[in-house]
């Protein structure tokens, strides 16, 4: 068995199904882990979503960059005037135009 106390909660990441853990093992999953800078984060899934794909997916927040005033910068570092007008911004596409 394996230690959870690095695991952020006691959720299944892919199903949401509730992982037991008592006296900090794991009874009914497996406990994953990645690093961000430093700190090594851990994730809980449990067997059944575990023996389906073993991979870790979609555990990072992505971070968004975006073009203001010339250069690009991560939008979480903008003002919150821009950040509302980020919001409001459209896409739209050009008929017979493809971008690469």
């Amino acid at each position: 068995m394996e230690f959870a106390e690095s695991a952020k909660n006691s959720l299944c990441h892919d199903c949401k199904k509730k992982i037991e853990i008592k006296d900090g093992k794991i009874k009914n999953g497996v406990l994953l882990s990645y690093k961000e800078g430093s700190e090594e984060i851990g994730i809980l899934k449990c067997k059944q979503c575990f023996e389906k794909d073993p991979s870790l997916t979609n555990f990072r927040k992505c971070e968004v960059y975006s073009r203001i005033v010339g250069y690009l910068r991560p939008v979480r570092q903008w003002n919150l005037g821009k950040v509302k007008e980020f919001k409001q911004r459209k896409e739209f596409k050009l008929k017979g135009h493809q971008i690469n």
